[in-house]
């Protein structure tokens, strides 16, 4: 695995075995610093006065190291992306769940507020009949009380 000098540094500082498999690593050549952004200059000589079939040979290994971290990299993200696909349908259905519930809720509290209306309109209703009651028996009152004081 390739990591950043600071990843890396912590990674071998306390043993030296591979984090992703578990393999030791105590071999002179195991675990070397490399600059992922050479030089021109280093480019140049890393190979310099090789024989071809090492060139070929360190090219080969080069690029199959280079193959297996990208598949390592691209199934790393393909993972990624799957569990962050699950949390957002997790949460899509939870979120849904909240919004029907308090959508259920506001329908309730709506029903509720319907009938507080209407039960208010009849109070009102009835208040205005008492009222008219109360006041059709004041005038009676009023016209017995006129006439009896006529009639004295």
């Amino acid at each position: 695995d390739i990591f950043c000098d600071e990843d890396g540094t912590r990674e071998f500082q306390k043993k030296f075995t591979c984090p992703a498999c578990d393999t030791n690593l105590s071999g002179k050549l195991d675990v070397i610093r490399v600059d992922l952004q050479p030089v021109e200059q280093y480019k140049s000589m890393v190979l310099a006065g090789q024989r071809p079939e090492v060139i070929m040979e360190v090219s080969s290994r080069a690029l199959a190291f280079w193959t297996y971290q990208t598949h390592q990299e691209r199934t790393y993200q393909e993972y990624v992306a799957t569990k962050s696909k699950e949390k957002i349908t997790q949460m899509e259905q939870y979120y849904e769940q909240v919004i029907a519930k308090t959508n259920s809720e506001i329908s309730l509290l709506k029903n509720q507020i319907s009938d507080k209306i209407k039960e208010l309109e009849d109070l009102k209703k009835r208040h205005n009949e008492v009222l008219e009651k109360l006041m059709d028996k004041s005038r009676q009152y009023l016209k017995l009380q006129v006439s009896g004081n006529s009639s004295k």
